[in-house]
């Protein structure tokens, strides 16, 4: 009789919990389909939890054109995500003792006008060091299909005046985030695009992600998308504009392996990672909520780390709670279309 309530509960206990992953999956499905149509500019779905894959699908098309369906292993300009990896890559310099965190930029680009202001490395991380954001200037049409060198682009916008002191205000800027690839190409010796290669991508086995390039054969490239009352191919971006602050391409289960490596502190030690994810603050005390390539936030009372990414034809969106090791990332072909919300509903559903 008790080894047959024994295997009646292990059997109940089984079915259940068929039951609610396929409920799960339901849900998950129900929160896509509704934004994201068969027969339009798709995206791809991966979700994670305790580190063991839960979800990862494809919906709608990758080519338009030629009519292909959109596949999970397909790969996506990636936008702002990219930002993680340069912040990753000045702590690798810096534990390496190539840099310190505190460095004034000056130290590195010696006619940078900073007008007296005190511009560090931390700041330019930290989206508070006042430089104007590049891609608010309306002259930015004149460049964005030009191929640039970092030097001409930080050239571009660096006699603009500051929007604020250093420290004061917590502001997005893609310009710091330029400067900072600029002065990993000054420190390293390597371009941006042979470093995160080298020293990441190649490190970690991140074999279909790659810096952005509108020459190179690109297995499983998709397509991207706008919508301009019906669906027209994007425009045209050089991608040394978006440069380290948005010019990488990657695949979800890429990004998965990103986040697992540096969970497993493969890339940076465990005090290096820490400061990546400290909730930084404002001269006056102030968090910012943010701390170097990733937004802290709270979902459930628990800390999230999560970016998104938008770059002409894209957007991307990916979400990590540590506790519960969730790992979302949503990744779109329509500029049009952001995985966004969905990306974190999917997340909020999973985080107990």
């Amino acid at each position: 009789m008790k080894t047959f309530l024994k295997s009646f509960i292990v059997l109940f206990i089984m079915a259940f919990s068929g039951l609610s992953a396929q409920n799960l999956e339901t849900k998950i499905d129900s929160l896509i389909t509704s934004k994201f149509k068969p027969e339009n500019p798709g995206a791809v779905f991966l979700a994670v939890k305790n580190g063991k894959v839960i979800y990862r699908k494809a919906f709608g098309m990758a080519d338009l054109e030629m009519n292909v369906k959109m596949k999970p292993e397909f790969v996506f300009e990636i936008g702002s995500m990219t930002k993680q990896f340069t912040a990753v890559s000045i702590l690798m310099l810096a534990e390496q003792g190539k840099l310190k965190l505190d460095d004034e930029i000056t130290k590195f680009i010696s006619d940078y006008p900073t007008n007296g202001n005190r511009i560090t490395l931390h700041h330019l991380l930290t989206h508070t060091s006042g430089i104007k954001d590049f891609t608010s200037m309306k002259s930015i049409k004149d460049i964005a299909r030009r191929d640039l060198t970092p030097k001409e682009l930080v050239d571009f916008f660096k006699n603009e005046p500051i929007d604020f002191k250093p420290g004061e205000q917590y502001k997005y800027c893609n310009s710091g985030y330029v400067l900072l690839g600029y002065i990993i190409e000054m420190v390293s010796g390597q371009t941006y695009e042979e470093f995160i290669t080298q020293n990441i991508f190649k490190k970690i086995g991140m074999q279909n992600s790659y810096y952005a390039s509108h020459d190179k054969i690109i297995k499983n490239r998709v397509s991207g998308y706008r919508d301009r009352n019906g669906y027209v191919n994007t425009n045209y971006i050089s991608f040394s504009i978006p440069y380290a602050s948005g010019s990488i391409m990657s695949t979800v289960d890429d990004l998965l392996k990103w986040q697992n490596a540096i969970n497993a502190n493969i890339v940076l030690s465990p005090v290096y990672t820490e400061k990546a994810f400290t909730n930084y603050k404002l001269n006056n005390g102030t968090h910012i909520d943010y701390g170097y390539g990733w937004h802290l936030e709270k979902v459930k009372n628990k800390t999230i780390r999560e970016h998104g990414g938008s770059i002409f034809g894209f957007k991307s969106m990916g979400v990590y709670e540590p506790i519960e090791q969730i790992y979302v990332v949503g990744l779109s072909n329509c500029e049009c279309n952001s995985p966004t919300t969905i990306t974190k509903d999917i997340a909020t559903l999973l985080i107990d």
